[in-house]
This record gives structure tokens, sequence and C-alpha cells, in this order.
């Protein structure tokens, strides 16, 4: 097993990381304040919210910009990478050495398509050497895309990945008990799935879940949220709860003057 670093050790635990993503500054400040210990960022979010479709190569430099802004708030960052933005091996982990961040989850899918399991091992293999203490969340998009999604089939793309150094395997898309069982106990790294209705991380602690994401879910509660606001507003209604203007406020000058 690699070294673990900070980032990795919150995979041991005895119930599994809860990792939230965030989209920008204030959605980390928000979540940083609420106690997560790490937070991740989702990749749907930055593209949506620049107008771009997700899985498209169009978030790569903003992640740079977001990862320089949140590094100052000295919370455990893992980046969502998308494919890398490239097919060579090198150039993604040039792009990744500049992030600067704790963790990726890095997608064996390009244009929603699963890429040759052969090249994401070796954009694996190419970010663990020159990033050995990076933690690499390697992610197997079988049941995410609905192609091969076969226990086998997902088993054989994560143990490739494990082999070329990834540190942890993201199955997205995975949700039946029997499942997730199945695939944690044929792994030897941290087992990733994205949050099931109705299965708190004690549960999914007990079929091996050692990491539960909570990918685009935030910023598309908060999408809903403002549009319940919105029409609130417009038809005279309750209107919802929601953070004090001040109290935003107040988190946004003290990050911009270095004191968050």
């Amino acid at each position: 097993m690699p070294a673990r670093t900070a980032f990795a050790e919150l995979h041991y635990g005895s119930v599994p990381l809860v990792l939230p993503n965030a989209w920008d500054v204030p959605s980390a400040l928000e979540l940083r304040e609420a106690g997560f210990r790490a937070i991740g960022t989702t990749s749907f979010g930055i593209a949506a919210s620049r107008g771009t479709p997700d899985g498209d190569r169009a978030t790569g430099d903003a992640n740079l910009v977001l990862a320089a802004a949140l590094r100052p708030l000295g919370t455990l960052l893992s980046f969502d990478v998308e494919d890398g933005y490239s097919d060579d091996p090198e150039d993604v982990a040039d792009y990744v050495t500049r992030l600067r961040v704790d963790g990726i989850n890095i997608e064996d899918s390009t244009a929603a398509q699963l890429i040759d399991p052969n090249v994401h091992a070796a954009k694996i293999a190419a970010i663990k050497a020159i990033s050995p203490k990076l933690f690499v969340n390697a992610r197997v998009d079988t049941y995410w895309l609905g192609q091969d999604a076969t226990v086998s089939a997902t088993l054989d793309r994560a143990h490739r990945y494990v082999a070329a150094g990834a540190d942890g395997v993201f199955v997205p898309g995975a949700s039946e008990p029997d499942v997730i069982t199945e695939l944690a106990a044929a792994l030897d790294r941290p087992l990733n799935v994205l949050a099931i209705p109705g299965q708190s991380p004690e549960a999914l602690a007990r079929l091996g879940v050692r990491r539960v994401s909570t990918g685009s879910l935030p910023y598309r509660a908060a999408l809903r949220a403002a549009v319940d606001a919105a029409l609130a507003v417009r038809d005279g209604s309750a209107l919802p709860p929601a953070t004090a203007y001040q109290a935003i406020q107040a988190k946004l000058v003290g990050y911009a003057r270095g004191e968050i």
C-alpha cells in the first residue's frame, strides 16, 4: 500500500469520508465552516456555472484558478479533473502538478465514452511518477455511462488502475448493495461511491465503502433553491431559509483580507 498522507488517512476512519463538492469560493467557505475536513470539487458545477456541459474538457483553466483561490484556506482539497483534459499521459501529469492540491478524481471516459483502460492506467502512472504523494482516485465510469456495467468489467479496469498507482477507486452509478459489496471486497484500495438515497455513511461502511461523494448534488440543490426563492417572492408565499447576507459578506471580507 502507498504511504498515507493526511488526505489519504481520512479514508481509513471508522466511517467513510463524506466529501462535499464545491464549485466556487463561497460554496467552499460554507462547507469549510460546516466542519468538513476536506472539500472536493464538482466538474459539473464548475462547468455549468460557466455555461458549458460537463465532461467537455472545459474546466481545466477554471480548476487552476479555483485551486489557487482555495489553497489559502488550509483545507484538504481534492479536484475533479475530468479525464485530465488530454489524451497524452505526460500532459495530464504536468497539468495535475500545477493544481497543487491533495487529491484528484480522474475518469476513464471522454465525451461520454469509455476509453481504453490501458490509456487511463498510463495517465495514472504518469501522475504518480511526478506527484507520488497525491491521492489519485481512479474513476471507473462503467455504471455511470451504462457501458460494460458489470462487476467483472469494472474490476478489470479498477485493478489496472490500482496496478498503475491509484490510491482509491471511484465507481459512480454503482448503487446496488450486492454490487458495492462485491466491488469493495475485491479491491485493496478505498472504494468511493456517490451518495445513495436511503443509505447512510454507516450503512455504506458495512458494504465496504470508504468514501462517499456528494458529486453535483449541492450545486443542483442550490439551483433548485434559487428558483424556489424567486417563486416564493413572485407568489407571495413564505420565503425559504437562507444564510444572512451579512454572514456571507463577512466571510468574503475575511477571505479577501487573508484572515480565513
